[in-house]
């Protein structure tokens, strides 16, 4: 693929894809694929999940008003905070995730870097918002399947963060369509598409790191 004349969307998906296959046989990403995790560890890696999105979202929703950009990209039906937090509080056998379920170490210092380019650079967070939301809206279908067949679940019990509102499977093949369309639209130079290019990469390999560090502390548990 020549990425000279590509737009960023493929120049995304080549840049980050030998980094997104090695982190998908990641640690407890790897177990998932495979239906071999357990419901505690799932959980741990949903509270992980967690505070990543909250500061993502966060950030995304403080400069939608007005930045162009953010803007492009960011709806409302992909935002994924309050059904994973809805997931966590039906799956999680005790009182509280919050209080019972820790967040670990890179996890955290992922939650903290979307914190600072919220604040300082936020074009920098358009690479995690594409790493998550379109990963959910490719591979979440098949990720529902499995957890409702390894933990018996029934409808969206327990998978209401796969769930995009869309039963035939139209709607979700448009959010992926105008993510893309998107990406290609946004108004950056050279130096800003390398940053995202770059940052996207970065995202993958806290991702492998992340999963790696779920499956270690669910063993422990």
């Amino acid at each position: 693929m020549s990425t000279a004349c590509s737009g960023l969307a493929a120049r995304l998906k080549d840049a980050t894809r030998e980094l997104h296959r090695q982190a998908e046989r990641s640690g407890v990403m790897a177990e998932l694929m495979q239906g071999r995790i357990s419901r505690e560890t799932y959980c741990l890696l949903l509270r992980n999940l967690q505070p990543i999105y909250a500061a993502l979202e966060a950030g995304l929703d403080a400069h939608h008003p007005t930045d162009p950009n953010v803007q492009r990209l960011w709806r409302r039906e992909l935002r994924r905070l309050p059904a994973l937090e809805q997931d966590l509080g039906y799956l999680h056998a005790g009182a509280d995730w919050r209080r019972d379920l820790p967040v670990l170490g890179t996890a955290a210092e992922y939650a903290e870097r979307l914190g600072q380019l919220a604040r300082t650079d936020p074009v920098l967070l358009i690479p995690h918002a594409y790493l998550r939301y379109l990963g959910d809206l490719h591979g979440g279908q098949m990720l529902a399947r499995i957890v409702r067949q390894g933990f018996g679940l029934q409808g969206e019990l327990g998978t209401a963060f796969y769930a995009f509102g869309d039963e035939d499977g139209q709607q979700l093949e448009r959010m992926k369509r105008d993510f893309r369309a998107g990406l290609d639209a946004l108004d950056l130079g050279p130096e800003q598409t390398d940053a995202v290019i770059s940052e996207a990469c970065e995202g993958f390999k806290l991702h492998g790191t992340v999963f790696e560090e779920v499956q270690a502390g669910g063993r422990r548990g």
